[in-house]
């Protein structure tokens, strides 16, 4: 059987580490199996664990607005599984599924204090890693404009995230940076107009109901 010294040794993030800081995070970890077909997360799930495949595998897709797979990517063994959004969080937000396509062998950190052991020491490092995960969201924010969101799911995104760019560009640009039509993004305006979820005043857009229109596109 491998030692935790062994597994941590064996992931290329951790494999640096003297081996009292192994030490250090062995006593925050643990280590868990799972079956084949089982899932590990759901999408929109909160976790406060830091989670690495060491054997097995996973494999990461979301699900359509019509109940559609789209298949992500594959993890294999020794590799990193959290999708990281925000470190001024103690919960990491799931942006897709996971599910084992083999019987599998879960590392789990807890992400609290492996944060407070190692990321908040070196401040440039930090402010670092914060400029990759913006990087990360935006490349998640492209993924479910294009493969996940219908029309009215990618115009209420827009509408929350964006509503400052949206009331300054014309629609026939708005369609483009969306892919529809402008028949379409008008006929979605018109929708949430009459819902009051959102107001329209000689063109521009005010958001009434920011939780009903954030749903639209979380899909609750």
């Amino acid at each position: 059987m491998i030692s935790s010294k062994e597994i941590f040794k064996n992931i290329s993030l951790f494999s640096h580490l003297n081996d009292s800081e192994i030490e250090s995070l062995i006593e925050i970890s643990s280590i868990s199996k799972y079956d084949k077909n089982s899932i590990l997360y759901y999408e929109t799930e909160d976790m406060d664990k830091l989670l690495f495949l060491i054997e097995g595998q996973i494999k990461v897709y979301k699900i359509d607005k019509y109940d559609n797979e789209i298949f992500l990517y594959y993890i294999y063994s020794n590799s990193m599984i959290s999708e990281l959004s925000n470190l001024n969080e103690n919960k990491i937000q799931c942006f897709s599924n996971a599910e084992f396509v083999e019987d599998s062998v879960i590392l789990s950190i807890d992400y609290q204090k492996f944060k407070e052991m190692f990321l908040f020491e070196n401040a440039f490092i930090l402010k670092f890693i914060e400029e990759l995960i913006y990087k990360n969201q935006q490349l998640q924010c492209i993924v479910n404009r294009e493969l996940v969101f219908d029309a009215t799911s990618k115009v209420a995104f827009m509408l929350i995230n964006d509503l400052k760019m949206f009331n300054q560009l014309k629609r026939t640009e708005v369609s483009l940076l969306l892919h529809i039509q402008p028949e379409t993004l008008s006929r979605v305006l018109k929708k949430l107009n009459r819902s009051e979820i959102i107001s329209i005043d000689r063109g521009k857009i005010s958001i009434n109901n920011y939780d009903e229109l954030k749903s639209i596109y979380l899909g609750m």
